[in-house]
């Protein structure tokens, strides 16, 4: 029983390093002042350059736990994760920042891959789902954390957000005394690594759900209008939210599949659109924004760890790690295209690139994918 208490706080500060991939998404609007020579896509990049790395280390990682135990590849992403908060101070330079951030993707690969590989060893049967649901929560609290404390110290200069990796510190310590080592993975050769056709078509499905979801963190903070433009506490809570509500989501993950079944992650594509179409119609009013912030968050709580069930359930355990490598590089990928592809697109469809065309794009998008699985989903009942 202590043990699986271990794991579960293990999972937490695991999650809290995958986190501080938000913490200048409140201050884009503040970093672009401060580099008005730098392009918008490069900016809105700082949050999505970490998948630079991480799908290429996600890839590996599903390889290195053969020869490297979990638990000594976990110091070393909360390591690389509390050391590239600092790297920034040494010299005032956007490129400083964007190389931190894209070796911020080296920690970020391999919790993101690892956190999932530590609910499968652990966790078994039903338990998993809830374990998943609480892995999402987790993660949800971890944005949370890294987006409201970024957007509340972020008032005082962008530059203080990047205290907010001292976390990774903190995580390698509880990582260090709590998480079970249980060495490095065994593969028989008769036994493999092997994907099959439903994890390939769930990559799919992964990277147009994400390629979506980044708009919101890519484009929140140069949305707003009125009253609530240029404020990075305003883009904060509503960031926090997003992130806040997937531990709500995530709690309940059991409680939802139960109901929607099969149709749960179409249902969590249709929240995103909704979210988006919200925040598309009310860029100046606070509570509509809460509300589409909410049902985006809602969308990952939801999505994320229903399709990361399915994808390691429908392998063998030893190939898990793999299979969740594989969905991390498909994340990754996805939020590395996110920015450009919208802003190209907005820019080919009505010829110059805003952020509400650029949410116009997402609900639009996100409501026609997701009626399609709801019908691809009926159709294979049948």
């Amino acid at each position: 029983m202590n043990t699986k208490r271990n794991v579960r706080v293990s999972i937490l500060f695991i999650s809290m390093c995958i986190g501080l991939q938000l913490t200048v998404s409140p201050v884009l609007n503040q970093i672009q002042e401060h580099y008005p020579h730098v392009d918008r896509s490069m900016i809105q990049m700082l949050v999505t350059a970490p998948a630079l790395l991480s799908a290429l280390v996600s890839v590996i990682c599903g390889w290195l736990v053969t020869k490297v135990s979990m638990k000594k590849l976990l110091l070393l992403a909360a390591g690389i994760a509390g050391v590239t908060g600092f790297i920034p101070f040494l010299y005032d330079s956007f490129g400083l920042l964007f190389f931190s951030r894209v070796l911020l993707g080296v920690a970020i690969g391999l919790s993101s891959t690892l956190n999932t590989a530590v609910v499968v060893e652990h966790f078994h049967g039903g338990e998993r789902v809830s374990a998943m649901g609480m892995q999402a929560a987790t993660i949800g609290f971890g944005y949370l954390f890294a987006t409201t404390l970024g957007g509340i110290i972020g008032n005082f200069g962008f530059q203080y957000t990047y205290f907010i990796h001292i976390i990774g510190f903190v995580s390698l310590f509880f990582i260090w005394r709590l998480l079970p080592d249980t060495g490095r993975k065994r593969v028989g050769k008769a036994e493999g690594i092997k994907m099959n056709a439903k994890v390939y078509r769930l990559l799919g499905l992964g990277f147009l759900e994400v390629i979506f979801l980044f708009v919101f963190s890519t484009n929140i903070a140069m949305h707003l209008s009125g009253k609530l433009a240029g404020n990075s506490s305003v883009a904060g809570i509503l960031i926090g939210v997003f992130s806040g509500i997937q531990i709500v989501a995530g709690l309940f993950l059991g409680q939802v599949v139960k109901y929607a079944k099969q149709h749960t992650m179409a249902l969590a594509m249709l929240s995103l659109s909704m979210g988006c179409f919200i925040i598309l119609l009310k860029p100046d009013s606070f509570l509509p924004l809460l509300l589409g912030a909410a049902l985006c968050g809602i969308s990952q709580g939801i999505f994320v760890p229903q399709i990361i069930f399915e994808a390691t359930s429908a392998v063998k355990p030893v190939a898990a790690a793999m299979a969740s490598a594989l969905l991390t590089v498909s994340f990754c990928l996805s939020q590395l295209a996110s920015p450009y592809v919208f802003n190209n697109v907005s820019r080919l469809v009505w010829g110059s690139t805003t952020t509400a065309h650029v949410y116009m794009l997402a609900a639009v998008g996100m409501l026609f994918i997701s009626l399609l699985l709801f019908i691809a989903r009926i159709r294979k009942r049948q």
